[in-house]
């Protein structure tokens, strides 16, 4: 501290940032990418753009499920039933598989299977038809959960970053006095200074949003992080379970054991009805059907999400062969678990309507571009330091070129592989084994080839090569799309398949906005001159 207060925030700021950046990176490309999972996802299963009819009721659409259930799954352990929306036109259903065999002696304990299914509404008709994919349940799972590590592990790496996100923010906002008057003031064609206006332009501009979406991450998994207050006053009420299971009722009795004794399953539909009517007419969102055709079975209907901030959704109990209702949950939240309800939902931005979603994945944009313009702009101050040397045929020390090296891997690979990712949907064939896991393959093996080769060479020219690939990945979507698919731009925004076109034409945007950025990255700069002749990244 003895440099100044504001001096040392601006190490901190500058620390706090770039250690953990090229993580932040990933989590925020992926994160803002997650606002449109559903639509990701509908657009990665071309089978049923056309498949799909005009919206049914509720009623019908429960029944087509049950009925698939019954055939598919009559002694399964849960059912969970997630009716369609506007955003996800079909019904998604999953369940318990058979249970496993006890485990031998030293082995460990199987995992209980599930399988999953797909219909449409207003036919009934199984959408099997649809390819294998993960769609964007994998960049909304990715943004968290990271892949090929277990998820504990990935959550608690995402939580460290997310904390140091916050503090490079706060330690910003301290260290730029003029904050403000420089989001109005940008310098091109400076060097260092314009690295500067634009890490300062795009922090400022979402500058609330930042702040939001990093405390609410972290929000989003406080259990995990500091689970002490509630196994301290849950230990000897059943430990942590117990407490979820309080606060947060969902499902029905998580330890209700079946009775053994078959009984038929009462209709669903006066059970939705009046959930609904409970809720002033909103819609469902989710059944879950414990133990069906069994005595003891009961049926739990949650509302559909979008009528409040909050993530938490009141729910409903009913009686599975008689269909009385035996009791409500959720209508009257407590203090402290409304307000973690609202920060997590604010996160995950579910409540939003178009207009308000396309603002959050705007901000979300600038989120990134704050991340890349950090990054840059240490390796843009650090050669300076090293400009007299390179002149005299030296060479830049190993910790700059590391950071080179893994902003280009980063900055221009994470692109790469989002747009590997979506071509894998396309072109794979549609009915090989583990195709989902395929298409996840392919994003990391994209991504690891350019993180190798940005390792290898971090200079201008690759930089300005991995970003027309990125560039030249997503602006061919749209064609991709037409060569592979009916549902072209001219059939999508004629017929109102308005995620299919609006899919599109993003990935349009995209990659135009690369193929600007690698233009950029190809004109040498007047001061890069003397850095040109060293191993000069694309910051020069």
């Amino acid at each position: 501290m003895k440099e100044g207060f504001r001096q040392s925030m601006a190490w901190l700021h500058t620390w706090s940032g770039l250690l953990v950046g090229w993580v932040l990176f990933l989590v925020f490309t992926a994160g803002t990418a997650a606002y449109y999972r559903d639509e990701i996802t509908f657009w990665m299963k071309p089978e049923l753009h056309q498949a799909l009819g005009q919206p049914v009721p509720q009623a019908q659409a429960l029944a087509h499920a049950v009925d698939l259930l019954q055939r598919r799954a009559p002694d399964s352990s849960r059912w969970f039933i997630t009716l369609p929306t506007a955003r996800e036109p079909t019904v998604r259903m999953f369940w318990s598989g058979p249970p496993q065999p006890p485990a031998a002696p030293g082995e460990k304990r199987r995992r209980q299977r599930f399988e999953n299914a797909e219909l449409d509404p207003a036919s009934g008709q199984a959408a099997s038809a649809a390819r294998a994919t993960r769609g964007g349940e994998f960049i909304y799972r990715l943004h968290f959960d990271l892949h090929y590590m277990p998820a504990i592990w990935a959550r608690w790496i995402v939580g460290f970053c997310a904390m140091f996100m916050l503090v490079a923010i706060v330690s910003g906002i301290v260290t730029h006095k003029r904050i403000f008057k420089d989001f109005f003031t940008f310098r091109p064609k400076k060097g260092q200074r314009s690295w500067l206006d634009a890490h300062n332009a795009t922090a400022v501009l979402a500058l609330p949003y930042h702040l939001m979406i990093t405390y609410t991450g972290l929000v989003t998994l406080m259990f995990m992080y500091m689970p002490w207050g509630p196994q301290a006053a849950y230990k000897d009420r059943g430990g942590i379970d117990s407490f979820f299971a309080e606060v947060f009722p969902s499902g029905g009795p998580r330890d209700a054991k079946a009775s053994g004794q078959r009984a038929a399953l009462a209709p669903l539909a006066p059970m939705l009805a009046q959930a609904s009517a409970h809720w002033d007419g909103a819609a469902a969102g989710r059944v879950v059907v414990n133990h069906p055709n069994d005595a003891a079975a009961t049926v739990s209907i949650s509302r559909q999400e979008g009528r409040s901030m909050s993530q938490n959704q009141p729910s409903m109990l009913f009686d599975g062969v008689t269909g009385t209702l035996l009791s409500t949950a959720g209508d009257q939240t407590g203090p402290a678990a409304e307000t973690r309800g609202v920060l997590y939902g604010l996160h995950i931005a579910r409540f939003s309507n178009p207009l308000l979603r396309a603002l959050f994945f705007l901000s979300g944009l600038a989120g990134c571009l704050m991340v890349a313009t950090g990054l840059l702009l240490w390796a843009v101050k650090e050669r300076q330091k090293y400009a007299k040397v390179v002149k005299h045929g030296g060479r830049i020390g190993f910790g700059l070129r590391l950071v080179d090296g893994l902003n280009l891997g980063t900055l221009a690979g994470v692109p790469i592989a989002f747009g590997a990712y979506f071509w894998a949907n396309r072109l794979l064939p549609v009915g090989i084994d583990e195709r989902a896991a395929a298409e996840i393959r392919w994003f990391f093996i994209a991504w690891g080839v350019a993180a190798l080769a940005g390792l290898a060479r971090p200079t201008r020219r690759m930089w300005q090569l991995q970003l027309g690939v990125g560039a030249l990945l997503f602006a061919a979507i749209p064609l991709l799309n037409a060569l592979t698919t009916r549902t072209h731009l001219g059939v999508s925004l004629r017929e109102g398949l308005w995620s299919v076109a609006g899919f599109d034409l993003v990935s349009l945007a995209l990659g135009l906005a690369l193929a600007a950025a690698a233009l950029l990255a190809g004109k040498p700069r007047p001061r890069a001159k003397a850095a040109a002749a060293g191993n000069a990244g694309l910051a020069s």
